[in-house]
């Protein structure tokens, strides 16, 4: 694992479902067994550019997210490598039944990608607002379940994924997006990164609320306070040993995430600080709500998935310590 940080809070000009895309063309002209699915959202993706690539081994299932499953399951099962990919509410919700069965019970190379997760529905508003769809795979006992930030680690993570074995579920914002990683820089499934060292509190985040984690660390340095700040790409496999090293060495952890956080990353970090190293504990994210349509700033100034919430959050988790 190899990773620059960029951080200058800037909003990059590709799509990050380019990063998807860039991996895929890339993996496909090296390996003839990798296959994608689409449930007619090929246009949502830029999965054209697959087809007109590699027209045998692009598939439109339709609006059938069920059957895409099967589908995939059944090319997995002949020893393909099938890469499946809806909006997350219906990557999670719709098609989990035979994902959990077809896929996952005979642990078969089915990996899923639902676009638009949390608050990046936007406007598509609460039917297309999946704040539930990684506690969903989170069940699965082999997957691997990703939220990535931003195109270089959505690219360096799908061409992980394709020689991981394991049924995944990985979920990625489609276009705009905050740039937080250089090219070139490399993740690991199931290795978090440390992108700030402090020492008063540690901030564990994943997806859009990474650049938010490093914002709130900026506020904080301004008062005077030490911040750990950790990118959790991974929320299964946990990275529970840079989990534990945090808290042992700040003492308070603030989660913060772009789901509900009863059944997401905050609730996975809680399990492990619950069984191993109780500390103060404060999570930001989703609290037991519906999605509703807006502009994404907007809901995440409703939701409470701001820096300035994840600062409040970092002041009450240090004067619990205390």
């Amino acid at each position: 694992m190899s990773v620059t940080l960029i951080g200058k809070h800037e909003k990059d000009s590709r799509a990050n479902r380019d990063g998807y895309v860039e991996a895929m063309l890339e993996m496909m002209a090296e390996n003839d067994k990798l296959v994608h699915i689409d449930c007619d959202l090929m246009g949502c993706i830029n999965a054209g550019k697959l087809q007109k690539a590699f027209s045998a081994r692009t598939f439109n299932a339709g609006i059938a997210e069920q059957n895409a499953m099967g589908v995939a399951a059944g090319m997995a099962a002949t020893g393909l490598t099938a890469f499946v990919h809806s909006f997350g509410c219906f990557a999670s919700r719709r098609m989990f039944d035979q994902a959990f069965l077809s896929a996952g019970y005979s642990n078969l190379p089915v990996h899923v990608i639902g676009s638009d997760p949390g608050v990046t529905a936007a406007f598509n508003g609460a039917t297309h607002m999946p704040f539930e769809d990684c506690a969903l795979y989170m069940t699965m006992p082999n997957a691997v379940v990703i939220d990535s930030c931003d195109f270089v680690q959505t690219k360096s993570l799908t061409r992980k994924l394709a020689v991981d074995g394991h049924p995944s579920y990985m979920r990625l914002i489609r276009k705009g997006f905050t740039t937080v990683y250089a090219d070139g820089s490399e993740f690991e499934i199931g290795k978090g990164v440390t992108l700030r060292e402090g020492s008063d509190v540690t901030i564990v985040a994943s997806g859009i609320l990474v650049d938010e984690a490093l914002k709130a660390e900026e506020l904080l340095q301004m008062e005077g306070v030490s911040v750990r700040v950790i990118d959790m790409h991974t929320w299964k496999p946990l990275d529970e040993e840079l989990i534990v090293k945090a808290a042992r060495e700040t003492g308070c952890i603030v989660t913060a995430e772009n789901h509900q956080v009863s059944c997401g990353l905050g609730a996975a970090v809680a399990n492990v600080l619950g069984a191993t190293c109780p500390v103060p504990l404060e999570r930001i994210g989703i609290q037991n709500r519906f999605g509703q349509v807006g502009p994404q700033d907007f809901l995440m100034q409703e939701y409470g998935l701001t820096a300035e919430d994840i600062v409040a959050a970092a002041r009450q988790a240090i004067a619990r310590k205390q």
